[in-house]
């Protein structure tokens, strides 16, 4: 997991496929004027979810994991909490690994809680097992970024 300041993302270029590549995107337009939206940016392998999303209690957001792509989540106009915890310990199944939705979503508690404030993004690889969304009642933008794992 990674997080840090957007204005330092690149210093993650290397380590993160394609955050070069949507970095450009971010520079490029004004994200809280643009629709809500799923936008391909290289296909399969880099498209990013604009989401306008009201969060949750803790005990209603899920653990989840993925196997084929890497989250770069970013709050676009506020701040949300979320949890972390290493995938290989999640033990508490919720829903199996679905191969369509790249993800599985677990019931375990998280190791860890961070905050993500506006102007900052988190980097979930699949070693990492994620709770996104704890932000009781609260209305915000953010924006799901999936990159395509490189082998």
């Amino acid at each position: 997991m990674i997080l840090d300041k957007l204005e330092n993302a690149d210093l993650y270029f290397e380590v993160v496929p394609r955050f070069r590549e949507f970095m450009e995107f971010y520079n490029a337009n004004d994200l809280e004027e643009l629709p809500a939206c799923k936008l391909k940016l290289q296909g399969d392998d880099l498209f990013v979810n604009i989401m306008d999303f009201t969060g949750k209690e803790e005990k209603d957001c899920k653990m989840e994991s993925h196997r084929d792509y890497i989250d770069i989540q970013i709050p676009v106009n506020g701040d949300e909490m979320m949890g972390w915890k290493a995938q290989e310990d999640c033990q508490q199944v919720a829903s199996e690994y679905n191969e369509d939705k790249d993800m599985a979503l677990y019931n375990d508690p998280q190791t860890a809680t961070i905050m993500v404030p506006k102007g900052h993004f988190v980097v979930f690889f699949p070693s990492d097992g994620h709770r996104p969304g704890i932000a009781p009642g609260k209305k915000y933008r953010k924006l799901i970024v999936k990159t395509r794992v490189v082998e």
